[in-house]
């Protein structure tokens, strides 16, 4: 019997903070519902904090959106490109995604186009319950990443897989008037 072809992720979604926080688990809730949506070719991944072991993964990515809460005075759901950094030395257990680029660049030899989607929060105390604010903001951006996994995919001349994300960057404002 011959052996399936290798599955591709098309896209690969890491939500990382603290389920226990109210809001900063955004991320995490994120991945998760992305997750419950099981479409093909999509990764989602729901962790605590982003270590050096997701290096693999997003090398391995035709794309990569991590998802994260923003505490701050933006009531915005911000997407912003992320390039490597610099270094891929980690001097704690947590990374931040430069990092994480920087490791698979390094160790795989692969960094996709790749994408920070941060949530606004407002609420960090124990406890699971959303601000009113991170839970919308939460769908908005569960329905940005559909979208961005629903883009369309296609083949260069040359064998390369394209995904057009045209328009793909920027800030996303599905809170009018507050």
């Amino acid at each position: 019997m011959p052996t399936p072809p290798p599955t591709v992720t098309k896209l690969l979604v890491i939500g990382y903070g603290n389920t226990v926080r109210q809001d900063d688990q955004a991320g995490p809730l994120v991945a998760e519902r992305i997750d419950a949506l099981a479409l093909p070719g999509v990764i989602a991944l729901a962790c605590p904090q982003l270590s050096p072991e997701h290096a693999e993964a997003v090398a391995q990515a035709l794309a990569v959106v991590f998802v994260d809460a923003q505490a701050g005075s933006s009531r915005e759901i911000c997407l912003q490109r992320v390039l490597p950094g610099d270094s891929s030395h980690v001097t704690t257990h947590a990374a931040e995604p430069r990092t994480v680029l920087a490791l698979a660049r390094d160790v795989y030899g692969h960094v996709p186009p790749t994408w920070l989607l941060t949530i606004p929060a407002e609420l960090f105390g124990f406890g699971t319950d959303l601000s009113p604010l991170t839970e919308h903001a939460v769908e908005v951006a569960v329905a940005r990443l559909l979208e961005m996994a629903r883009a369309t995919w296609g083949q260069s001349s040359h064998g390369n897989i394209i995904l057009d994300l045209a328009g793909v960057s920027g800030r996303i404002r599905p809170w009018r008037g507050l």
